[in-house]
């Protein structure tokens, strides 16, 4: 399993056993940017098989009292990930001005799929009240996260659902639609809907990926789209050199690519770094999900014209204040129930217990000196 680190309210920090805390204080090698992980398939659909089914229905009262004492654990798909420090900080931040206590475990690869069912078992064993999970991989987590809920601990996943059977809400950044079919319309104006286009996703069997990119070819399937094609998906695992050589390998074996779309943080930000070095640069064109901070640079040099993503802070705003509201039975992850979620507002649960936090925000040169994460 991977280096261990836990953050925590002082409080909670003042309880962490001896032997966990010496490893984080270990020495943690900062991993680069993600926003997706995998894992074998095979593990996860044996696992996915073998738990009982969960429902997110169940009653409850929307009049009822917010819990106070409450223990919510984060588990982000990769600590020490610039991108989840930012969806962290912000349920740590709405934990706080709620009066209850934050934590963060997790591991230091987003592909460590084993270690991630290690911090579930190890968060029911210490009856947190919730649990905030990131899952590397949508079945691999089934049977450690439905013991969790049957011990009465609250199960919400953030950025990366699991099977809907295995928790009872998920915080979707927004719908899979929205951002499948916006990266294709952003690329298709820029390259005025013409040419042969490339994906550089994350790992093979990433939830939230392959969703995006299901609409992505559904979206290029429309008359406007003609003229484009999409001639490769290629994977670099959220790893920087990784997708940094697989964009050099795509305009290798397309000589004719016009334009590359990258659904991930670090493919994104790898693939800019080679095509700002390269004589590509300006001949073709990427867009995809990245950070402001993170793509800055590329913008202002023209390299990337423009981009999306949400607001990480704001999901992990959201992820916590659905966690409360579960723990104190104003919800119960059933359709149409809602819920407020402090300044972000009041929400409603959708189809098979999700809650979008909104509409993806396209950065380019006219604002991205606007936002700071």
């Amino acid at each position: 399993m991977s280096t261990v680190l836990i953050r925590t309210t002082p409080r909670l920090r003042r309880k962490a056993p001896r032997a966990v805390a010496a490893l984080a204080a270990s020495g943690l090698i900062a991993l680069s940017l993600s926003a997706c992980g995998g894992a074998t398939k095979s593990s996860t659909d044996k696992a996915a098989s073998t738990a009982p089914a969960v429902t997110q229905s169940g009653s409850a009262d929307p009049n009822a009292a917010t819990k106070k004492g409450l223990t919510v654990a984060f588990l982000p798909k990769q600590v020490n990930n610039p991108y989840f420090n930012i969806s962290d900080a912000g349920g740590n931040t709405a934990l706080t001005a709620l009066g209850e206590s934050y934590k963060e475990v997790g591991t230091t690869s987003a592909t460590d799929t084993a270690g991630q069912v290690s911090y579930v078992n190890t968060l029911t064993q210490q009856h947190v009240s919730a649990i905030a999970v990131s899952a590397q991989d949508p079945g691999a987590l089934c049977t450690a996260l439905k013991q969790a809920m049957s011990a009465g601990i609250k199960v919400v996943t953030y950025d990366s659902d699991t099977d809907p059977g295995c928790r009872q809400v998920f915080v979707s950044q927004a719908s899979s639609e929205a951002l499948g079919r916006s990266e294709v319309d952003l690329l298709g104006k820029e390259l005025n809907y013409s040419g042969q286009i490339a994906i550089l996703s994350a790992a093979q069997t990433a939830t939230n990926q392959n969703a995006w990119i299901g609409f992505m070819q559904d979206e290029l399937k429309k008359p406007q789209f003609a003229n484009m094609k999409l001639v490769k998906i290629a994977y670099g695992n959220d790893d920087a050199q990784m997708s940094f050589q697989q964009t050099q390998g795509l305009l290798q074996q397309y000589p004719g690519l016009k334009g590359v779309i990258s659904p991930t943080t670090v493919g994104i930000k790898a693939a800019a770094q080679y095509l700002d070095g390269s004589q590509y640069k300006g001949k073709v064109l990427l867009t995809g999900l990245g950070t402001p901070n993170d793509m800055r640079s590329y913008v202002q040099d023209g390299t990337v014209k423009a981009f999306e993503l949400w607001d990480p802070g704001k999901l992990g705003q959201l992820a916590a204040y659905t966690a409360v509201a579960l723990a104190s039975g104003q919800i119960s992850g059933g359709q149409g129930q809602t819920f407020t979620a402090g300044a972000l507002g009041s929400f409603t649960i959708g189809a098979q217990g999700v809650v979008t936090l909104g509409a993806p925000t396209v950065f380019d040169s006219s604002n991205i000196g606007q936002f700071n994460f």
